[in-house]
């Protein structure tokens, strides 16, 4: 490790620094509990530290009165210690076109499906809301994912295309909101139903501040955005540019989410697909940081959510899952 630094530049010194298991428990829970540890049921911090265990119990009386540093976490009820956790969300944050779930278990030592389970958890860490709306100059776009029509068997075409360009595909709609000269650009992006205007129109106003300037290319649902933002539009049929109005930057990172999705993932379901597209956004918005950084940045995102993996197969409810990737009926990806 790099002096001066209290977290690991690099995947080699990663690996060396969290290899030891009291050491990674201990690290997470100063980062989870920075003013001592407390009990995660009552909240208080009359513990005692079971060391055989590694694990607390709380001294007041109540069910469940021991727990670990991985309760009410992404990495909750797994049988795998925080040495193999913290190395895979190292290698996920860091991967920039992503890493599959066959070459996690090779580097870990574990099953695919288990490795395909741990990348969907990290996935949902990495999902970050912000209240905060953008400013300034935006853009706004939309994409499709999906499967070439000729690249399908006969039957499989039939069955998913009726009709032309996006038919059959999947939808995923972003605003970005360009760099200043403090500050690079960001992007928000989640799954849709549709391009209909009553479907994009209402995430452009809960995301977009009034009054900025927004600029998307000649799609109609985008009409009627003028009386709230200064809207202008590329039509893209005529040209690609026109001054400082493009949506260049939006098709920069569609071309980024694409390239980890067919170059990577090869093959994704859509009720997964929302996860795959926020693991590329906070890439994308913490490009800047060094990849000690970006792990430090993501690990606190893994405290307070939790996915079962029945609720990833679609056998549960979904609970405290992003909105962007809600779980529907799905099986495991190849």
């Amino acid at each position: 490790m790099n002096a001066g630094n209290t977290y690991p530049m690099t995947l080699i010194e990663a690996v060396r620094y969290f290899s030891d298991a009291d050491f990674a428990t201990d690290y997470f829970a100063k980062m989870r509990w920075p003013n001592g540890v407390c009990c995660p049921h009552c909240g208080s911090m009359n513990v005692g530290y079971l060391k055989n265990q590694r694990r607390w119990q709380c001294y007041e009386k109540h069910p469940r009165r021991q727990f670990s540093a991985k309760v009410g976490t992404i990495f909750e009820e797994s049988p795998l210690g925080l040495d193999k956790w913290f190395v895979a969300v190292w290698c996920i944050t860091n991967a920039k076109n992503g890493i599959s779930s066959c070459e996690l278990a090779r580097a870990l030592g574990v099953t695919q499906k288990s490795a395909w389970f741990m990348l969907h958890r990290v996935r949902h860490a990495m999902h970050v809301g912000s209240f905060v709306k953008f400013t300034g100059e935006c853009e706004s776009d939309e994409t499709f994912v999906g499967g070439k029509s000729r690249n399908m068997h006969k039957s499989r075409r039939q069955e998913k295309i009726h009709g032309t360009g996006g038919a059959g595909k999947a939808v995923v709609h972003g605003i970005l909101e360009r760099g200043t000269d403090d500050s690079t650009s960001k992007v928000t992006a989640k799954v849709v139903g549709n391009v209909k205007r009553k479907t994009l129109a209402p995430i452009i106003r809960e995301t977009v501040e009034a009054g900025s300037h927004v600029y998307t290319d000649a799609l109609k649902s985008y009409d009627g955005l003028s009386p709230d933002y200064l809207h202008e539009v590329i039509d893209h049929a005529e040209c690609y540019v026109r001054d400082r109005v493009h949506t260049n930057g939006m098709e920069n990172f569609w071309s980024l989410l694409k390239r980890a999705i067919n170059g990577t993932y090869v093959s994704v379901d859509e009720p997964h697909l929302g996860r795959y597209v926020d693991e590329e956004a906070f890439r994308f918005n913490e490009r800047d940081l060094n990849d000690g950084q970006r792990f430090t940045t993501v690990l606190p995102g893994a405290i307070g959510k939790r996915i079962t993996y029945k609720q990833l197969i679609g056998q549960t409810t979904p609970e405290n899952l992003p909105s962007s990737g809600e779980v529907e009926n799905g099986g495991l990806p190849n």
